[in-house]
C-alpha cells in the first residue's frame, strides 16, 4: 500500500496486508489508484519508495510525494517597484494604519519615516499614500545577481556629470596657460620658475585671480591627472616605495590593460597556474614563436641573467662535495667560485690537448673550418614547385625507402649482395654464383668453373644412368618374384600386379618428384587452407571444438598436390628471419 504507516499494525492486519500484495502483484486483484491524479499504482514498487513520510501526513494511496513540484519563481529580470505609491493619499486617519504617517502599508514599527512629534494618528495631516507592496519570488540566479534592479539611466547621469566636470577642467587648464604665457611676457615670472605649474599657479593667485578660478583650483589640485603621472612616473619600483614628499605610499601592480597569465591560455591542459602564489611556471603558449611572446613562464624569467651560471656553480659544488672536497656554496662561496674558475680552465686546456692530439695522428684539421659565408648563404638554381598545402608538386625526386638493413655492402670483393643469386633451393651471390657465404669472390672465373663443373658431373651421371637402364629389365623386384610365385600358386593375378605398378608411389604423391600444379585449382585450395585456419582459432578461442579420436572427426582423403602447395604457402615459418617483417610504408 502506498500509505504513511501511522500505527502499528496488528499481527493479523499485517498477514492480510500481505495476502492483498501478493494477489496484486499476481493481476488476481485490482491496483490502488490515485485519488489525485486518477492513474493505477504499480504493485511491483518497492515500499521505501511508495510509502510516503509520515511527516507528510498522507493517509491515502498516492505517489504524490515522488512527483517534482517546481515552485513559482518569478523571472530573472523582476524586481520590486522601489518609491511606487498607490495613487492619492488619504484625506484622514483609517483604523489599522501607521500611527506615524498614516499609511496602510505598513505597521508603526516598520515605519522608516522621521518620527513626529504629533503622529498622522493624532493630528490627521501630512497623511502619506500607501507604498506597492510586492511578493517577488526570486530564484536562485535573481538572489545572486548583484545588477538586478538596477537602472542604468543612473549610470548616465554620472557619466554626463563627469563629463561636464572634465569639460571645466580642460577650460581651467587653459586658462592656467594663458595666464602663464601673459605672465612670462611681462616679466614677472622668472624664467627657472616658469617650469614648474605649482609657481604659475601662485602667481595667478597672486595677480588677483577670481574666487571661483581659486575654488575650482583647490577642487582640482585634489584629484588632477598631473598628480596621477607625478605619482606615476615615480613609482618606478617593484614592491613597495614611500614618498617623502607627499608622504604617499605607492604600489606598483600591473596595468589594468594587461592580459592576466591565466587568460592567455583557456585550456585546461596548459600551464598550471598557481591562485595562491599568483604564478605560472611553464609556457601558457608553447606553440607560439619564441620571438612574438609576450610571457614564456616564470621559469623563463628565472633562468635569465646570472641564474644558469649560478646553477653551474651549484653543480660543480656538489660533485666536488661527492668526490671528498669540502666546498659549500653557502659556507664559502668565494671558495667555491675560485675552485670552479679553476677547473673551467683546466677543462679547456684537457679538451683542447685532446683535439690538437687526436688532429696530429689521424688528421682533419681543414674540415673543422667553417665554409666560407658565400657557400652558407648560397642560391641554389634547382626548381621546386609546391601545392597550397605544402605538397611538393615536381621539382624534387622522391627520396627513396630507407631500410633498417645495411644495403649496398659487399664484402669479400664481391660484385653484389647476398642473396642476389638462386639455384636448386639455395642462395648464392650473383657475380660469381658461390653458394658459401663466407667465400671470396672469384669473378667470371668462378661462374665459368661451376658452369664446367655442373657439364662434367652431367656427363659423368649419363652412362650410370645407361647402365641402369640396361639392366632393369633383366632384375626383378621382390613383389614381381612374389606375385609371380603366387600365380603359379593360384595366388593373385598378373592384372593386379599392373594396377600396383601403375600406381604413384608415396613420395611421388607427397611432391617429392617433379608434379604439375593447376593455379586455378591451387588458388581454391588456398581459399580452402584460409577457411580451415580461421575455423580452427576460432573453435581454439571457444573452447567448443569436437575432435575426434584421430583428429577433427572428418573422413580423412588423399591429399593433392594444390592441397600440399597450399598448405606450405600458408603455414608460418619460424626459421626465416623475414617472416614477421613489416614494411611500414605499406601500411
Amino acid at each position: 500500500m502506498a500509505t504513511s504507516q501511522t500505527q502499528k499494525l496488528s499481527r493479523e492486519d499485517f498477514k492480510r496486508q500481505k495476502v492483498i500484495e501478493e494477489q496484486r502483484k499476481a493481476g488476481t486483484l485490482p491496483a490502488e489508484v490515485d485519488p489525485e491524479t486518477g492513474k493505477d499504482i504499480n504493485p511491483h514498487i518497492p515500499h521505501y519508495i511508495s510509502q510516503a513520510p509520515w511527516y507528510l501526513d498522507i493517509d491515502h494511496p498516492t505517489l504524490k510525494h515522488q512527483k517534482y513540484e517546481p515552485k513559482d519563481q518569478g523571472s530573472i529580470n523582476d524586481w520590486y517597484a522601489r518609491g511606487a505609491r498607490q495613487g492619492p493619499a488619504a484625506t484622514k486617519y483609517r483604523k489599522g494604519a501607521c500611527e506615524n504617517c498614516g499609511a496602510l502599508s505598513h505597521k508603526t514599527r516598520d515605519c522608516v519615516e522621521r518620527p513626529r512629534k504629533t503622529g498622522a494618528k493624532w493630528s490627521g495631516r501630512d497623511i502619506h499614500a500607501d507604498e506597492v507592496v510586492q511578493d517577488v519570488q526570486l530564484g536562485f540566479e535573481a538572489k545572486r545577481d548583484r545588477w538586478n534592479g538596477y537602472d542604468p539611466q543612473e549610470h548616465v547621469a554620472l557619466a554626463e556629470e563627469w563629463e561636464l566636470v572634465e569639460e571645466a577642467r580642460r577650460k581651467l587648464r587653459e586658462q592656467q596657460t594663458k595666464d602663464r604665457e601673459r605672465l612670462l611676457a611681462e616679466g614677472k615670472v622668472p624664467p627657472e620658475e616658469g617650469g614648474t605649474e605649482e609657481a604659475v599657479s601662485q602667481n595667478v593667485l597672486a595677480e588677483g585671480a577670481t574666487k571661483d578660478g581659486a575654488a575650482k583650483r583647490a577642487v582640482d589640485s585634489d584629484d588632477s591627472d598631473d598628480d596621477e603621472d607625478k605619482y606615476a612616473d615615480r613609482a618606478d619600483v617593484v614592491g613597495q616605495k614611500l614618498d617623502t614628499k607627499s608622504r604617499t605610499t605607492v604600489r606598483n601592480l600591473r596595468i589594468r590593460e594587461d592580459t592576466a597569465k591565466y587568460l592567455l591560455n583557456l585550456d585546461v591542459n596548459s600551464a598550471y597556474y598557481d591562485p595562491k602564489t599568483r604564478s605560472m611556471r611553464d609556457n601558457p603558449v608553447k606553440d607560439t614563436d619564441p620571438r612574438d611572446l609576450t610571457y614564456a613562464g616564470d621559469n623563463f624569467l628565472r633562468w635569465t641573467g646570472d641564474a644558469p651560471n649560478l646553477g653551474k656553480l651549484q653543480s660543480f659544488a656538489w660533485q666536488a662535495e661527492d668526490r671528498g672536497k669540502s666546498v659549500h656554496m653557502q659556507a664559502n662561496p668565494t671558495q667555491a667560485a675560485l675552485l670552479y674558475e679553476d677547473y673551467q680552465s683546466k677543462k679547456g686546456a684537457v679538451s683542447e690537448k685532446i683535439k690538437n692530439s687526436i688532429l696530429q695522428q689521424y688528421g682533419g684539421a681543414e674540415h673543422l673550418a667553417a665554409p666560407p659565408k658565400e657557400l652558407l648563404l648560397a642560391q641554389s638554381e634547382q626548381y621546386v614547385e609546391y601545392s597550397q598545402t605544402g605538397r611538393v608538386i615536381k621539382g624534387q625526386e622522391k627520396a627513396a625507402v630507407k631500410s633498417k638493413y645495411e644495403e649496398d655492402v659487399h664484402p669479400l670483393n664481391h660484385q653484389a649482395i647476398w642473396g642476389s643469386w638462386w639455384k636448386d633451393g639455395q642462395w648464392g651471390y650473383g657475380c660469381c654464383h658461390s653458394m658459401t657465404r663466407s667465400a671470396y669472390c672469384t669473378g667470371q672465373a668462378g661462374i665459368e668453373a661451376s658452369r664446367a663443373s655442373a657439364q662434367l658431373m652431367a656427363k659423368s651421371d649419363q652412362p650410370n644412368k645407361e647402365e641402369q637402364s640396361a639392366e632393369q629389365p633383366q632384375q626383378k623386384s621382390l613383389l614381381e618374384q612374389y606375385v609371380l610365385k603366387a600365380a603359379k600358386d593360384g595366388g593373385p593375378s598378373q592384372d593386379r600386379l599392373d594396377r600396383q605398378k601403375n600406381q604413384k608411389s608415396r613420395s611421388e604423391r607427397l611432391g617429392e618428384g617433379e608434379v604439375e600444379i593447376d593455379t586455378k585449382k591451387l588458388k581454391e585450395a588456398m581459399e580452402a587452407e584460409k577457411k580451415r585456419k580461421q575455423m580452427k582459432d576460432f573453435d581454439d578461442e571457444r573452447g567448443s571444438g569436437k575432435r575426434g579420436k584421430y583428429g577433427n572427426g572428418k573422413e580423412s582423403t588423399d591429399v593433392t598436390e594444390e592441397e600440399l602447395e597450399a598448405y606450405r604457402l600458408a603455414r608460418s615459418k619460424a626459421e626465416d628471419p623475414m617472416a614477421n617483417y613489416v614494411d611500414k610504408d605499406d601500411e
